[in-house]
């Protein structure tokens, strides 16, 4: 599905969000960025787990019977349908091509390399159970019950995976692990105690069950000729482009309310396309007139 030149859209999660009413709902109603969501990024500064969720639920409109998508609905979200929706998002306010430059990884070469891709042709793998819960059996016998890592996690514990990438990942097992035998909620101390068998064993579970979005590109560099493997950080790249692009955004808005006497406020609730449109639509009318004896 592509949301290129759309202002909103459909689109199926991969994984889902569970309701109150313990139904699994997929179709999320995705918006386009209006000029204010664009501005409220670029402010921010930073690429935080924080920062998805706030744009998470200014443009998702519904997930299923689940409106509106609150902060809390966005971090309950598993983190490959917060990708999933950050995609659709980019795609909804820039459209579905995607065109970068890289330094070949390759320490020997270092070539700057243009790429060029469709955000439509990225692989999504569903997840067949939609959980809540999965079960892995531990080698002392008993069953241990865990959920999939979400956006709540990711806020929790992004400060500390930066520092300390090995306490990080020990606190999302404490996180997600919802049962051991019959303790329910997990003691911390038992989930501490866990051999590295039966961690290892959780992670392969984890990405067993979990829906996935391949972000890793894979190409040949053409002036070494080799592969290499670069990895599409969608949340990096995008707030990367509203960066770049803050300049224009302001140039925008002047023109528009130079010529049409429009306010900041409603130019600045229009997504980008319509913006650009009347900018085209303007700027050819200038020109004919210009062109007029």
């Amino acid at each position: 599905m592509s949301l290129s030149g759309a202002g909103t859209g459909l689109a199926i999660l991969p994984g889902g969000c569970t309701g109150a009413d313990g139904v699994v709902h997929r179709e999320a109603e995705v918006a386009a960025m209006t000029g204010r969501d664009e501005e409220m990024l670029v402010a921010a500064g930073r690429r935080s787990a924080l920062l998805v969720t706030e744009l998470l639920t200014r443009c998702v409109r519904r997930i299923g019977a689940i409106t509106p998508v609150t902060a809390d609905v966005a971090r309950r979200l598993v983190v490959a349908d917060r990708q999933f929706l950050l995609l659709k998002i980019r795609e909804a306010t820039f459209g579905t091509s995607v065109r970068s430059s890289i330094s070949c990884p390759w320490a020997d070469c270092a070539q700057r390399i243009d790429i060029e891709f469709t955000t439509s042709a990225i692989p999504v793998t569903q997840s067949a159970d939609k959980g809540p819960e999965y079960v892995v059996t531990l080698t002392s016998g008993d069953e241990l019950a865990f959920r999939l890592p979400n956006g709540a996690d990711q806020e929790a514990l992004s400060p500390l995976l930066q520092d300390n990438e090995a306490a990080a990942l020990t606190g999302l097992l404490g996180r997600c692990v919802t049962r051991i035998g019959p303790h329910r909620p997990a003691p911390p101390e038992l989930v501490a105690q866990l051999p590295p068998r039966d961690r290892q064993a959780i992670e392969r579970r984890m990405a067993e069950v979990a829906p996935r979005i391949d972000l890793t590109m894979e190409s040949t560099c053409p002036e070494c000729r080799r592969e290499y493997s670069v990895p599409f950080e969608i949340h990096s790249f995008l707030f990367g482009e509203l960066s770049v692009n803050s300049a224009l955004l302001r140039r925008e808005i002047h023109y528009l309310a130079y010529h049409y006497h429009w306010s900041e406020r409603e130019i600045m609730q229009m997504p980008r396309q319509r913006r650009q449109r009347y900018v085209s639509q303007l700027a050819e009318e200038i020109e004919r007139s210009h062109d007029s004896p």
